[in-house]
């Protein structure tokens, strides 16, 4: 599973699930930004990041470790000090290492075991958060990566979610996020198979690309209206069907089946692909 990458999702979309994680209130996200970092001219990259927009608050460094590393402190520090050394911020800095469970958490701390027990590194073992159901939502969904038995956890998620979150973009953004946890997951089922077992729609009636449809028909209308109404009517449904081209290939499809299925070129969904993501 890519862990990586869906944790940062998670904590780009959601900041307020992390501050939570680590037992602070959710609404520290409000002045954070949340990024991955390169260190300059050396091979190191950083998770993610927490900047504080005020020189009050610390920088949290993130790094999420899925597999047994000897080297993942003396990296994750040599990247820290780095990282220092280039930008000189002036604010304090803590930083939290995600672990599935601590028996991957094999590595010496002897030479950074004043950073441990003064409380500057946190360590977080997600087995041993509790039960899932009596778990905030988002701290849930952390866990459902873990979860040997993730059907009847992922079943009471989506119903969470649609429960607990009022915003039906975020609820659309959560939901999502928990269908790429899923395709990870039954890696030998495809999507249409895994959103029948849990109760979603086929795709393309998902809210994610319902509403990514419904924005690029209006942004397309509004921008055609000048070349006539069936024009821009098509540049809308266009405009829809490309953006909802991340989603799919977050739920595993190629680029050609892709094309396909929405009936575009290869080039277009390729060039979909490039876009930054918004």
């Amino acid at each position: 599973m890519k862990t990586d990458s869906i944790f940062y999702r998670l904590f780009q979309e959601f900041p307020d699930i992390f501050f939570e994680l680590i037992g602070n209130s959710p609404e520290t996200a409000t002045g954070y930004q949340f990024s991955s970092v390169e260190v300059k001219q050396t091979a190191f990259r950083i998770d993610g990041v927490f900047l504080p927009e005020t020189g009050e608050r610390p920088i949290y460094f993130v790094e999420v470790q899925f597999q047994a590393d000897a080297k993942i402190y003396s990296r994750l520090f040599t990247e820290i000090h780095l990282y220092l050394r280039q930008n000189q911020p002036e604010n304090d800095w803590l930083a939290v290492v995600i672990y599935p469970t601590s028996s991957i958490d094999t590595a010496k701390t002897t030479h950074y075991r004043e950073s441990f027990t003064s409380g500057r590194v946190t360590r977080i073992y997600l087995d041993e958060l509790g039960e899932t159901a009596s778990l905030p939502l988002g701290i849930a969904t952390i866990k459902l990566i873990i979860e040997n038995d993730a059907i009847p956890v992922a079943r009471e998620l989506i119903t969470r979610t649609s429960q607990e979150i009022d915003s039906v973009q975020q609820q659309q953004q959560l939901l999502q996020i928990i269908e790429t946890i899923l395709v990870y997951k039954f890696p030998s089922m495809n999507i249409e198979e895994i959103q029948e077992m849990f109760g979603l729609s086929d795709l393309k009636q998902t809210r994610v690309y319902q509403q990514a449809f419904a924005e690029g028909e209006h942004k397309g209308r509004q921008e055609g209206e000048h070349k006539g109404r069936q024009e821009g009517r098509q540049e809308g449904e266009r405009r829809g069907k490309l953006l909802a081209v991340p989603a799919m290939l977050a739920a595993g499809l190629t680029v050609e089946q892709i094309a396909q299925a929405l009936g575009l070129t290869v080039d277009e969904i390729r060039q979909a692909t490039q876009q930054p993501p918004q």
